[in-house]
């Protein structure tokens, strides 16, 4: 740990105290109504760590609600979300964002121009519960389901520097040491061999980029836990798919200033972790890289091209293997299981993406891509409403 800062503000956790944090949160919940948002999927409902995770929300009262962003695949897995639901003693809601009623609104929402229909995943369900959030509260934390290291202080570290009036931030995101303690293993694979490689190779090819030294100030940019003001989040446009962490950021870049943003110290944090294949982290890398190549051709009108990709890609996997090797001494040093061969295997497999996912982004370079709330109210100037009316059972 140090205690440097960078152009991101940082926020170390010397000395944090969560009764301390929290007493202050209360005391501002009349004034700033501050909830919570988790996306989960409708098979992750039973999964053991869920009822930790409650019991610790329960601890913060803090909270005016929580907001179960639920895609469920049917009846019984949105049964079982009520029933999850009722373990809270904080106010809490299922948001069944892909309802039948609820798509039926987005219908409405098509017919009069403005069309999501054909989009799904991670970020549309997200998107759904921000228009429905923002309809009363002033600020919101946002986090995964499947964390297996779960604490009250997660959504308390996040809401705190955004809701505490002395400070001046509208966003914040945790950052952590991906390394589970218990089998002494190093993760975090998707941003220490894919996007950190990948973000140093266009800074080089684009010869400085602003948006590039953006997101290289971030220590962890793909993390999925953050809290920012609603009226923010209305502004952002957000990909629909695993691309929403880089999206968000990149919406922020456009719309925020520096030094209202922050990240947070989450110390050693561990979750359920996914294979590197095409439904789980490879999906997760070529999504991200799709939404990076658009946000790059926005901001900084590079040419996207086949031969710009095989480039791209070749110096890639050359400065992916470098990172290799430094991962290696370090875990080595610090007795940390660490499998090298699995690790150039990994670079091999999200090498690929470069040119698997340049080319989807070539054929629709906007397909992904959601509306921001303000453009979805006008066009629909009840949609948000109509959204909670059908997709929250009163």
């Amino acid at each position: 740990m140090d205690i440097n800062q960078k152009k991101i503000a940082t926020i170390h956790d010397f000395y944090l105290n969560f009764e301390v944090m929290r007493d202050r949160l209360r005391g501002l919940k009349k004034q700033f109504p501050a909830g919570l948002i988790i996306p989960i999927l409708g098979s992750d409902v039973k999964n053991p760590g869920i009822a930790k995770m409650v019991d610790e929300i329960n601890e913060c009262d803090y909270l005016r609600k929580v907001f179960i962003a639920l895609s469920a695949k049917g009846l019984d897995d949105y049964e079982e979300a009520l029933r999850f639901t009722k373990r809270f003693k904080v106010p809490s809601e299922v948001v069944w964002c892909n309802k039948p009623e609820v798509n039926g609104v987005l219908e409405e929402l098509k017919g009069k121009g403005l069309d999501v229909t054909k989009l799904s995943g991670k970020g549309k369900d997200v998107w759904i519960t921000i228009g429905i959030a923002s309809l009363e509260l002033r600020a919101f934390a946002m986090h995964d389901a499947d964390i297996v290291s779960y604490s009250r202080m997660l959504p308390t570290k996040l809401l705190y520097p955004v809701v505490e009036p002395k400070l001046d931030f509208f966003f914040s995101k945790g950052y952590y040491a991906r390394i589970n303690v218990d089998n002494k293993k190093l993760y975090g694979r998707i941003h220490r061999l894919f996007i950190n490689p990948l973000l140093e190779v266009l800074q080089e090819k684009l010869h400085y980029s602003k948006f590039l030294t953006y997101l290289q100030s971030f220590s962890y940019p793909l993390a999925g836990e953050l809290a920012v003001y609603s009226d923010i989040a209305t502004h952002l446009r957000i990909p629909s798919d695993w691309g929403l962490e880089l999206g968000l950021l990149a919406e922020l870049y456009r719309n925020a200033s520096y030094r209202r943003i922050c990240e947070i110290d989450f110390g050693y944090y561990d979750h359920r972790h996914k294979e590197i294949d095409m439904n789980g982290l490879l999906k997760t890398a070529e999504d991200s890289f799709i939404t990076l190549l658009r946000t790059l051709t926005e901001t900084e009108t590079i040419e996207v091209s086949e031969p710009f990709l095989v480039s791209l890609q070749v110096a890639y996997r050359r400065l992916a293997q470098d990172k290799i090797k430094q991962y290696h001494a370090d875990a080595t040093c610090n007795n940390l299981n660490f499998d090298r061969h699995e690790e150039e295997a990994n670079v091999d497999l999200l090498s690929s993406v470069i040119l698997t996912g340049g080319r989807k982004y070539l054929s629709n370079p906007v397909k992904t891509q959601l509306p921001d709330w303000l453009r979805t109210i006008a066009a629909m100037h009840n949609v948000r409403e109509r959204l909670r009316e059908k997709a929250i059972e009163r």
